[in-house]
C-alpha cells in the first residue's frame, strides 16, 4: 500500500454479526465503544445485524430477522387487502 494516503484510524476491526455471533475481522475506520479478543489479539468491536453469513441470500436459507416488526405489518396489510378484494368479486 502507498503509504500516508489512509486515515490515521485505519485499522483492523471486529464485525459481529448479532444475529448468529459470526466474527470477521476487517480493515476499517468505523469508530467503535467496545472490543473484543480474536485468537488472542484484541480489536475494537462493531455489531451489524445482519452479514454475508446470515442474510438469506448467501446461506439459501430463508429466515427473516426483523427487528421492528414491519414483516409483520406488512403481512397484516397484505391479508386485508386480500379480503377487500374478494369482498368484491
Amino acid at each position: 500500500m502507498k503509504k500516508d494516503i489512509h486515515p490515521a484510524n485505519y485499522r483492523k476491526v471486529a464485525f459481529e454479526d448479532t444475529s448468529n455471533k459470526e466474527i470477521f475481522l476487517i480493515s476499517s475506520t468505523v469508530a467503535t465503544k467496545e472490543t473484543t479478543k480474536v485468537d488472542g489479539k484484541e480489536y475494537p468491536l462493531y455489531k451489524v445485524e445482519i452479514s454475508s453469513a446470515s442474510h438469506p441470500f448467501y446461506t439459501g436459507n430463508d429466515n427473516v430477522v426483523d427487528s421492528a416488526g414491519r414483516v409483520e405489518r406488512f403481512k397484516a396489510r397484505a391479508t386485508k387487502t386480500g379480503a377487500k378484494k374478494e369482498s368484491k368479486k
